[in-house]
């Protein structure tokens, strides 16, 4: 008997041992939003993303309004008590909608939204996240000027929009690319947006203003407009290893593999990451323009190629890859001082790939000009210059076969033909004359 009750307490302690052990095996869940939400309207998705190595059994969603929640989404899943453990379960992403048409007593104000998470093991902890919200059903709205717009094909311009009711962002939409919008100044509503057309946009793209709220509600409007179709110039352009050796080891040195692969890569790989960096550069723009006069092209410089120029590269008799410039080649003699184009602040001074030495000024709501191929830079970043004032020296920095500057201008990140910039006629027309002077 005693031999028996021996076994049975054995039993007892090794259960309460493996209740423990499971207990502390038990954990939490870490819930997070895939984005901070702001406001909800009338359907507004959501997503948590949710991490549990024993992953969850339940999670739910709630709205809580004047005290009063109402449950908008829930996911059951059977309980797994004793074999959780053995689970590794990577984090997962809960879908809701949030707004008027879950909750029909919704109002708009404030509220509340709350997610609750239970794990999927022995204690079934639970935890949460909540934020508040406002809630938004009533869109916004927008105008454009009534002017007629001529845009150029890689070119600029400028529209007046007036939004109206809540938002957070306005501005213009051409494609895929969207172009900010700023107040207009001596305006208490209208905003304005300088916007480009990019080389390589078709034709039949219609220009839009847009106005999006905080719930993610838009509203559109076009405005006239005529497209001035332009035919770019298309050359060859012949390397041959002299040329590999120079621009590649000085580029990539170091790097492994044959000469031309590794050129491919740069003139490929590394152009687009660079013209990346160039158009993250907007989001450090000025809210003001910090110039008035035309922008100024290099002095009596000899243009060796034009903006949006498609090159096709030939090797050894072979086309190996074409690549568009984006910007102008202008020559003088070597080491020709090079000037800033216009009044503006210093937003890069440094080496960019294949730009070599680079500079990029910023002139103010999102137009900003780049100087490339540098032998010398006498500026730093943050630096206010003056038009006409010295920044460095023209030079064969980067992925350029002689000495000259490559000189281009942006837009919001686009790239756009300077040719409109050094016209004071045509800044009149497009610029001074829509708005107050700065």
């Amino acid at each position: 008997m005693g031999k028996i009750v021996g076994v049975f307490l054995a039993l007892i302690l090794f259960l309460a041992a493996a209740f423990l052990v499971l207990r502390g095996l038990s954990s939490h869940s870490m819930l997070a939003f895939d984005s901070a939400p702001k406001a909800i309207g009338v359907d507004t998705p959501f997503v948590i993303r949710v991490t549990n190595p024993h992953g969850v059994r339940r999670i739910a969603a709630m709205i809580e309004q004047d005290g009063a929640r109402v449950l908008l989404s829930e996911t059951a899943r059977p309980a797994n008590r004793l074999t959780f453990w053995r689970a590794h379960l990577p984090a997962e992403e809960f879908h809701f909608i949030a707004g008027k048409n879950q909750d029909a007593n919704l109002k708009e104000g404030n509220a509340r939204l709350i997610v609750e998470a239970e794990s999927n093991d022995l204690l079934a902890l639970r935890d949460s996240i909540s934020t508040d919200v406002d809630v938004i059903f009533h869109p916004p709205s927008v105008a454009a000027d009534g002017l007629e717009h001529s845009i150029n094909q890689g070119g600029s311009e400028m529209v007046i929009l007036t939004p109206s009711g809540s938002f957070t962002e306005s501005g213009v939409r051409i494609g895929d690319e969207t172009f900010r919008s700023f107040p207009l100044p001596g305006s208490s509503s209208g905003r304005f947006a300088l916007f480009a057309y990019a080389w390589d946009t078709p034709r039949d793209t219609v220009p839009t203003v847009y106005v999006k709220n905080a719930a993610g509600a838009e509203a559109t409007a076009t405005f006239r407009y005529k497209i001035f179709p332009k035919k770019f110039r298309a050359r060859d352009l012949p390397i041959d290893d002299k040329f590999l050796e120079k621009v590649v080891n000085q580029i990539d040195p170091g790097g492994s593999g044959d000469l031309l692969t590794r050129f491919l890569k740069i003139n490929g790989e590394m152009r687009r990451a660079n013209n990346r960096t160039l158009a993250d550069l907007r989001f450090k723009t000025e809210g003001k323009f910090l110039w008035s006069q035309p922008f100024l092209q290099m002095a009596n410089s000899k243009v060796e190629s034009s903006f949006a120029d498609v090159r096709s590269y030939v090797y050894k008799g072979r086309k190996v890859d074409q690549q568009v410039h984006l910007g102008f080649d202008l020559a003088v003699a070597q080491h020709t001082p090079v000037a800033a184009a216009n009044d503006g602040k210093i937003v890069w001074a440094a080496p960019l790939g294949i730009y070599g030495n680079c500079i990029v000024v910023d002139h103010g709501f999102g137009l900003q000009s780049i100087y490339g191929h540098l032998s010398e830079i006498g500026v730093k970043e943050g630096e206010m210059v003056k038009r006409g004032q010295t920044m460095g020296k023209s030079g064969s920095t980067g992925l350029a076969g002689g000495d000259h500057l490559h000189f281009s201008m942006q837009v919001e990140g686009v790239q756009v033909n300077p040719i409109e910039w050094w016209d004071q006629h045509w800044i009149n027309d497009h610029i001074f004359n829509r708005m107050p002077r700065p």
